[in-house]
């Protein structure tokens, strides 16, 4: 069952600009997502151990974000909007379309857009988003490094189709991700391939990030970004509790090894992080692909 529901609000501004997505704003069209990533940051007791079960659809988002909108670009505040920190094109979307008509409102207020996905659902609104890519007004100080509206980014947490079925149950497979990168590519877009979260022992060796890095750039992608693993909470539905009950499925004799990376803390040391950073610039690097949406591969 979907809820139908009435928001005040739908514009997030964050206090300053997201340094890897480029976002100034955020929106997020839906509650909930079919997608159930076990590793999802945003579960929790608000969406419970299935988040398919817990939709809202925010009917009136369209209206509200042109109202927003148009008093931020009457006061030059222009600035790149992300849809969505959770997903924007979950199925339900064929039927309600409401991220399609705030794409219609952002259009019309000429903001550009971060379309951050795993859903091949994206391909329906390339025909917005192509107007959007040429008019949209970027913030003064982005102008002559991205020179244009719209950016599409695809996520991943590994390629392997069997790994990806036990840890984004719902999520469309990672080949039709790829696949629909590459049909962005083809018309003309920025796209990029975002290994946010990859798995510790599983999909984050040199190996790994090698075949992933590869694959992006034989499909088409511009830029990649790789980023490490988080967990939060302990309670029966948080991403933690989700996280290691289906590692032990896949993998238990991974779960000592993970719980000694990440100790009391929601994330790996910072020596873990810095590594997979260097990891995969080096790898950028020997295949000429742009580690960041602006920054060069070295």
């Amino acid at each position: 069952m979907v809820n139908e529901i009435q928001v005040k609000t739908i514009l997030n501004k964050h206090k300053k600009r997201d340094e890897w997505f480029l976002d100034d704003y955020s929106v997020n069209p839906y509650y909930g997502c079919p997608f159930n990533c076990v590793y999802c940051y945003l579960r929790g007791s608000k969406y419970g151990e299935n988040m398919a079960k817990t939709l809202s659809v925010k009917l009136n988002a369209p209206a509200i974000l042109a109202q927003q909108l148009k008093r931020r670009a009457l006061k030059g505040e222009y600035g790149i909007i992300c849809f969505a920190s959770q997903e924007a094109y979950i199925p339900i979307e064929a039927k309600y379309e409401v991220t399609r008509k705030m794409l219609e409102v952002t259009l019309t207020s000429r903001f550009p857009v971060h379309i951050c996905t795993k859903s091949p659902l994206v391909l329906r609104d390339l025909d917005i988003l192509k107007e959007l890519d040429t008019r949209a007004i970027l913030p003064e100080d982005l102008r002559q490094k991205l020179n244009r509206g719209v950016i599409i980014s695809f996520s991943f947490s590994t390629l392997d189709e069997r790994v990806a079925q036990i840890f984004e149950p719902g999520a469309p497979a990672p080949e039709e991700r790829l696949e629909t990168l590459s049909a962005c590519k083809n018309e003309g877009f920025l796209v990029g391939a975002n290994f946010i979260p990859v798995l510790p022992f599983i999909s984050d060796s040199g190996e790994q990030l090698d075949a992933m890095i590869q694959t992006a750039k034989a499909h088409g992608a511009d830029f990649v970004l790789v980023g490490g693993l988080t967990l939060f909470g302990d309670g029966p539905a948080d991403c933690k509790t989700l996280y290691y009950r289906a590692l032990e499925k896949y993998a238990s004799e991974l779960v000592p090894c993970c719980k000694k990376l990440f100790r009391t803390f929601f994330a790996p040391p910072r020596a873990y992080q810095n590594e997979l950073e260097a990891k995969s610039r080096r790898l950028c690097t020997r295949y000429g692909m742009r580690y960041g949406i602006l920054s060069s591969s070295v």
